[in-house]
C-alpha cells in the first residue's frame, strides 16, 4: 500500500503571525511532557543581580514532538550556518 502526501493548511491571525520576542527560555519536564517557557528578559533592572522577565508564551510538547522539534532546529541551524560561513569566506560576493 502507496503512503498518500498530507499536506496541513494553517490559519494565523496577524497578530500570531507577527510572533513575540524571547531572549531567554526555561526548558522542564515530567514523566509524560517537555515545557518550554520563553521569557522576554529586561537587562536593564534596578535591583543589583536582580533581572526582571515577562512570559510571553510556554509551549508544552510530548517527548516525540520534542525529538522531532530538536532534529528539525538542528537542521536548519547547520543551514544558517553553513550560509553564514560562506558569507564570511573572502571571496564571497559583494565582500570588497
Amino acid at each position: 500500500m502507496e503512503e498518500q502526501e498530507q499536506h496541513i493548511n494553517l490559519h494565523a491571525t496577524p497578530e500570531m503571525m507577527a510572533g513575540v520576542y524571547a531572549n531567554f527560555a526555561n526548558v522542564s519536564h515530567s514523566d509524560y511532557e517537555f515545557s518550554i517557557t520563553f521569557v522576554r528578559l529586561d537587562h536593564e533592572s534596578e535591583e543589583p543581580g536582580e533581572m526582571q522577565g515577562v512570559v510571553v508564551s510556554r509551549v508544552n510538547l510530548s517527548p516525540r514532538f520534542l525529538k522531532e522539534l530538536l532534529d528539525a532546529m538542528t537542521d536548519n541551524y547547520s543551514k544558517w550556518q553553513a550560509a553564514e560561513n560562506i558569507r564570511d569566506l573572502p571571496e564571497a560576493p559583494g565582500r570588497d
